[in-house]
């Protein structure tokens, strides 16, 4: 616990964070605060800031009216206890509040209860009466079932009031439950821990200083998203560049400007040194156990860190120097957006990424982007054609990097997919779903088994014929690929005897038409081919 009464050479720099840098796992964090130094000022304090620094990490400048040279700084660890009236009053009147629902909701089935009871009472006391009023015609019909009818919808009416009364109290059992839980939760004391930033200042004289400490926190991350928009009938792709900020630091980043880096700082400037890769018979597990406590790293101790910044003037001509000018302590400042493969993005205004654990999404820009559309088909596997489209990154534009995108086309969402990194200037490819604007079909025209042997040899023609329509009202390109069995004996011998259009056999029995089809067209290909073996052998997988 960290005593609020300082003394006079040890002030409190009252700070906010103004900006953050998010990394892949971790976050710089840059905080600034104003103070009013008398001159004998020996250590500026700021605090509290959460257990996830890294304390080698720390660096401090600053700018004031007054000199002021910075020494060092250190962090050391506090535990404080929140307090807890405030928010205890909080529930206890929520509690109360659930409490009297409750209890007026008894009372209304209590009441419900009592209408059932009154009108099952009067079912039994008018019973015998009616029945000899019904039975000497002294009812009409119609008043039997209005009679009837009332009995009927009153009992109705009460069962379902009674049930949805009995439904709001299990609902508010449920709210005074979680609420009963987070009164125990905070009623039992947690000491929190945090650490406090101690900056060993010289001060020349009275003034106002403007001191900035900059840190890294672990538990931040950033993801990059895309949205992919495509229409059949534009040669452009819509892209929307997102970022998803996770972080769970331990403090709120409100109103801070925020820059997004691909940058990771937490690999070191060295590559990494192989240690020895022993192996041994299992030890016994106490002997284990002492070998694993040896090995836990030590906590790190709170010692100083070396000066981040100076003032470079000399004393004598500091203190000549007139109030409503600016000396500035030793300060280091570079703006990168991009360099070798680090690429940053400085979000346009401050945000709010609260210490909550959970995605928060912002855009980082909108485009649009070239395209071009190709089919592919398979007609041994599926009658359909796949459309694809040919994107290209603009040569002047910024790197995709490696994520998630979300695919709509014509404003239908058909999928994710995940982009691998685009530098600018390159192509990529996206798989868009089934169009039926083409339609195939595949018939196996003709299978005929020699019945004379050839060479010794049985031989088997099998012969296909694909039929493709573009049914668009547009030139369409397609690479149509189809497949022969691929033999793995040598007895076996599978020979592609014809083809139309004609074209070479590729690996692995591949066969690649790449067709371009003007709008309503029909076209036929098609292709035969031979397996040979000795007629003793079986063949098997040759069931096509």
């Amino acid at each position: 616990m960290v005593n609020p009464e300082l003394p006079s050479w040890r002030k409190t720099v009252q700070s906010e964070i103004v900006a953050v840098t998010v990394y892949s796992d971790r976050a710089l964090v840059t905080r600034r605060g104003v103070v009013d130094l008398t001159g004998i000022e020996q250590e500026l304090v700021i605090n509290p800031v959460p257990i996830t620094l890294e304390t080698e990490s720390v660096r401090v400048s600053g700018t004031g009216t007054v000199g002021v040279r910075l020494v060092g700084v250190s962090s050391d660890r506090i535990y404080t206890t929140e307090p807890i009236a405030e928010r205890v009053a909080h529930l206890t009147r929520q509690i109360q509040q659930l409490e009297a629902e409750k209890r007026h909701l008894q009372a209304q089935v209590d009441a419900l209860v009592l209408q059932s009871s009154f009108i099952a009472g009067l079912r039994e006391k008018t019973e015998e009466p009616f029945s000899q009023s019904l039975s000497r015609k002294n009812l009409s019909l119609s008043e039997t079932l209005d009679f009837l009818n009332f009995l009927g919808s009153q009992y109705s009416e009460y069962a379902i009031a009674s049930g949805e009364c009995k439904t709001q109290q299990q609902e508010l059992d449920k709210q005074l439950q979680a609420l009963y839980t987070s009164l125990q939760i905070i009623q039992t004391p947690h000491p929190k821990e945090s650490f406090s930033l101690v900056v060993a200042v010289e001060v020349a004289g009275e003034g106002e200083f403007e001191l900035e400490v900059s840190y890294i926190v672990n538990r931040a991350s950033w993801n990059p998203l895309y949205d992919l928009r495509f229409s059949t009938t534009s040669d452009i792709v819509h892209l929307s560049y997102l970022a998803e900020i996770t972080q769970s630091t331990g403090e709120d980043w409100i109103g801070a400007n925020f820059t997004l880096s691909t940058a990771k700082p937490g690999l070191g400037t060295l590559p990494p040194k192989l240690e020895p890769w022993y192996i041994d018979t299992p030890l016994p597990q106490r002997v284990r156990r002492s070998r694993l406590a040896a090995a836990q790293p030590p906590l790190l101790p709170s010692i100083p860190e070396p000066p981040a910044s100076a003032a470079r003037a000399d004393w004598q001509e500091q203190e000549e120097v007139a109030e409503d000018s600016l000396i500035p302590a030793e300060t280091v400042t570079a703006e990168v957006s991009k360099e070798g493969s680090v690429v940053t993005f400085k979000l346009n205004g401050g945000g709010n990424i609260p210490s909550d654990g959970a995605p928060h999404k912002t855009t980082i820009f909108n485009d649009d982007y070239p395209c071009s559309f190709d089919y592919v088909a398979m007609p041994r596997l599926v009658s359909f054609a796949y459309l694809q489209a040919n994107v290209k990154n603009s040569p002047n534009g910024a790197t995709l990097l490696p994520g998630k995108a979300n695919i709509f086309r014509d404003n239908v969402f058909i999928g994710t997919t995940q982009l691998e990194n685009i530098a600018p200037g390159q192509e990529f490819k996206l798989n868009l779903g089934i169009d039926e604007g083409l339609k195939i079909e595949r018939d196996l025209v003709e299978r005929l088994v020699d019945k004379r042997l050839i060479s010794n040899q049985r031989r088997i023609t099998y012969s296909y014929r694909l039929i493709v329509t573009n049914l668009l009202e547009k030139e369409v390109n397609l690479k149509l690929t189809e497949q022969l069995p691929v033999s793995r004996n040598e007895q076996i011998k599978v020979r592609l005897s014809r083809s139309n259009p004609q074209i070479q056999l590729g690996e692995m029995g591949i066969l690649e038409w790449l067709l371009t089809l003007p709008a309503q067209e029909r076209r036929e290909i098609y292709y035969q081919f031979n397996v040979e073996h000795p007629p003793d052998l079986m063949v098997v997988g040759l069931d096509i």
